[in-house]
């Protein structure tokens, strides 16, 4: 009964670490989004690839050995394998929208006007932050830095409806590239969607609570968090 016990907790921690080398592959597969649209660099786009095979391979080894013992496990420990295969199917499928963007990157990267290379790249890089908070997060066990994230989800929807407007404002101010960079604007922002599912979890495992009551201990005035926008904005530059 010990060794298999022993050897529960060894799953266990195979899953955690997992968890956290998904973490990591997705925040570095952001910064090489980030990377590859601002430079067109080669290696970024084949970092891309290798992200999303290696976040693949995590989701089934995370899936495989989660179900197989979830049965056999304290309400805890059950609890902590259940948060981890949702987090990872979260990091799976950002990177699939990664990889879709480097694609485009490679197709059309090239004839894509430089304003739309400098918007995409600033929500490939704040999305690169969303996941590196959210990676601390999840290995400090910290409330704070996933309400970051949630809070950082906003200005995700800001910088792609930026996009938007420039792109469909009028027909004459169309590019002939506005449906390539519309869909890639879109896809960095569900991506960014899918690190505010991670962050709701992570707040859900911290604290047992739903992120509705979890954000009630965190209101803050709407001129608070404006004045916060322009600090950043501001440190920024």
């Amino acid at each position: 009964m010990a060794t298999t016990s022993s050897n529960h907790h060894a799953d266990i921690s195979q899953v955690t670490n997992l968890t956290l080398d998904a973490f990591r592959l997705a925040h570095s597969g952001a910064g090489s989004a980030a990377e590859a649209i601002a430079t067109g660099s080669e290696e970024a786009l084949k970092a891309l690839r290798s992200c999303e095979v290696s976040l693949d391979a995590i989701d089934h080894d995370v899936d495989e050995i989660s179900t197989s013992i979830i049965t056999r496990v304290s309400e805890s420990d059950a609890r902590e394998l259940l948060a981890c295969m949702k987090l990872v199917v979260n990091l799976e499928r950002i990177g699939d929208l990664l990889l879709s963007f480097g694609n485009r990157v490679e197709s059309v990267g090239p004839r894509l006007a430089p304003e739309d290379k400098k918007a995409l790249e600033s929500l490939a890089t704040r999305l690169e932050g969303m996941l590196g908070e959210a990676d601390a997060a999840y290995r400090e066990r910290t409330l704070d830095r996933a309400v970051a994230v949630l809070r950082s989800d906003a200005e995700m929807d800001r910088l792609r409806n930026l996009i938007f407007l420039h792109h469909l404002e009028t027909h004459e101010q169309r590019h002939p590239e506005s449906f390539h960079v519309l869909f890639m604007a879109q896809g960095l922002e569900r991506a960014g969607d899918h690190a505010k599912n991670i962050a709701e979890e992570i707040c859900h495992l911290v604290s047992g609570r739903t992120v509705r009551h979890v954000l009630r201990s965190y209101d803050i005035p709407d001129e608070k968090l404006f004045i916060e926008h322009l600090r950043a904005q501001q440190r920024e530059k």
